[in-house]
Order: C-alpha cells, then structure tokens, then sequence
C-alpha cells in the first residue's frame, strides 16, 4: 500500500512536469505610471516573460538615470529601459575620469534599441514662445531629478546654446506639479516632459487645456537645431494622437530608447534572459498587434551600436539566431564635493 501511494505521488509529480517549477521572478526598471515606459514594461510583462518562465514586475521609477543605478544595484532587477542619451551621458562621465558613473554604466548591457520617445516642451497658451530654440533664460522644469526628461532638458539646453541651464531658472518638479505652477502662480515658464506618444499626460487632457497650454514646435532649420540633430532625431508630434490640445501635426525631436540589462554571469540568470529574448522575437507580431503603439515602430533587428554600448551577448546570439529562422538553442569612490558637481552630474545622481 505504502508503495502504491508513493508512486502515485511520484506519477502525478511527473506529470506536472516543468508547470511544478515557479516562474523565476525579476523585475523592470520603466518611469512614471502616467508614462510610456512603464506600459512597454507591462507589456513584455504579459506577452513575452511568461514563456521564459520569467514573472516579470514593471517597476515605476524616477526615469531612465535612477533605472541605470536600479539595474546596476538592486536586488531582483534585471532589466531596465534607458534613454540613449541618459546612457552616452554616463558613458561619457566615466571616459572623463568620474569612477561613480563608470562604476555603474559599464557593467550594463544592450539587449535591443526600441522607438523614438518624443521631447515636448510646454508653455502657457499666450506665451510669445512658439519654438524650442526660444527657451533660453526661461524658467524651465527640467524634470525629476534622476530621471531621463532631466538629463535631455539639460542636454538639449546646452547643446542649443553651449551653456548649463541656470540654477536659479531651473526647477525639478513631477510634470503634473510643474503643470499647475506653470498654469496658476506662473513660476515656471516652460515645462519639458519626455514620453512616446500618445502619451498618457497629454492624452488626458480636456478640450478646455488648448486655451492653457500649447507645444512648441522644433525648427529643424534653426541654426541651433544642428547641435541637437547630431544627438537627438527629427520626429512629428501627431495630432490625432492628441486632438484636444492639437489642431495640426507639430514638428518635433525625439530621443532613442533601449531595453537594457546587466552582464550578469549566473548561469540561470543568462539561461532566462536568453529564453526571454526568444520569447521577444517570437511574440514580436503581438506586442505589436496589443501592446502599445510604439511597439509599432519598433525594428526587431540589432544594428551596431556607439562607441562604449556593448549588446548582452546570450540574448544577441538568441535575437540574431531567432530573426534569421534558426531553432534554438567595483567599489564606487567617494563623490566629489557638491560645489564640484555639473548639472549633469546632479541630474544623474552621481554627487551628494
């Protein structure tokens, strides 16, 4: 009787096969829950991690600076996505001589570029302003500190006119609080945010907001515009994607994002990441048929990357192998004093 039961137990063991074994549980760094980012983590959460046996958890964050620090120092983070600037910044900090931001980024990994997320930049309605490269000396909300939209606001800034964004101009508030400043006491002039359109801030605007608020438009001719083109990409801001605040299609600038995640070594780490990649190739078609719209301009394809960027060499040859049709198969040093610190290097956190 006694071995009767046990191999009953051990049938229905087996028979349960690899449905016995709970999904690995790993977590993605995105941004705020009113952003894109964090429904492009949703999505990969239901339609491509649970055929690599992966529950994945998309995390909202500060933005696409505090993800680069999650990834490289939280327990349980393995993936994260990261704007291309926010990446080349830390890249070129550490190229610099900072140990904090090389520290942090090099161990970082590719695994795949995405889409272009749009940079808006947002006046009052009677504002005189009616272009980007018309922001100098306003009171700009760059953005939360350690995030994304902060370092592009930055970046933009200094790239257009080869000078820092001044402190006393510059606020760091969430989009939502700069909004109301900007509408009601008027404190802040502009307000740059950063999302793929459409994006949920602007979506949900009421009819009544075109009378409050209004975009500017980018000038790509502009001879400001030169700098910005060589870092950021040309992009249209669509009007059907935003009918209560836009009558036409406003010529806009945009900034890359990417997937990214660790040179983890750990065998079974690299084991579900490289079957998550698989599971990316294969579930493609429907992340681009439910998941958001910007997985629409998504290439599945792994071009050559900039000088520093390395793609995750389990998911590349995974990605690469799946595309073609085959089977398959340091301690930091202490921060330097805050007088010391660049803007940049405030935005990304990387001085106390």
């Amino acid at each position: 009787m006694k071995k009767m039961v046990l191999y009953t137990l051990l049938a229905a063991m087996l028979c349960q096969g690899p449905a016995a074994i709970a999904a690995v549980e790993y977590k993605i760094a995105t941004a705020s829950e009113r952003g894109t980012y964090i429904k492009i983590g949703r999505d990969l959460a239901q339609y491509v991690a649970p055929a690599a046996d992966i529950q994945l958890e998309s995390v909202p964050s500060a933005g696409s600076a505090e993800n680069v620090r999650r990834l490289r120092y939280e327990q349980g983070m393995k993936l994260a996505l990261v704007q291309s600037d926010v990446y080349q910044s830390f890249l070129d900090m550490a190229a610099n001589g900072n140990a904090a931001a090389g520290a942090m980024i090099r161990p970082l990994r590719v695994i795949m570029p995405l889409y272009n997320e749009e940079i808006y930049f947002i006046v009052r309605a009677d504002s005189d302003r009616n272009y980007i490269h018309e922001i100098q000396n306003a009171k700009i909300n760059a953005g939360e500190l350690g995030s994304g939209t902060a370092l592009t606001s930055a970046t933009l800034y200094r790239l257009m006119y080869d000078e820092p964004m001044a402190d006393a101009n510059t606020s760091y508030l969430s989009n939502e609080e700069a909004l109301a400043k900007l509408v009601t006491d008027k404190s802040i002039d502009v307000v740059a945010v950063v999302a793929g359109q459409p994006a949920k801030l602007l979506v949900d605007m009421k009819p009544e907001s075109r009378k409050l608020i209004k975009l500017l438009k980018f000038d790509p001719s502009h001879p400001s515009s030169q700098a910005v083109l060589k870092t950021y990409f040309p992009a249209t801001v669509r009007a059907s994607n935003y009918p209560n605040l836009l009558t036409a299609d406003l010529p806009g600038v945009a900034v890359k994002a990417f997937l990214v995640t660790y040179d983890f070594q750990l065998k079974d780490t690299e084991r579900h990441l490289r079957q998550f990649a698989r599971s990316l190739c294969q579930n493609f078609s429907t992340l681009q048929e439910k998941g958001h719209p910007k997985w629409r301009e998504v290439d599945l394809a792994l071009p050559e990357l900039g000088r520093g960027w390395f793609y995750f060499p389990a998911t590349a040859r995974e990605l690469r192998s799946c595309i073609a049709g085959e089977p398959m198969r340091g301690q930091l040093t202490k921060a330097r004093p805050a007088k010391l610190c660049s803007q940049q290097e405030r935005i990304l956190g990387l001085c106390k």
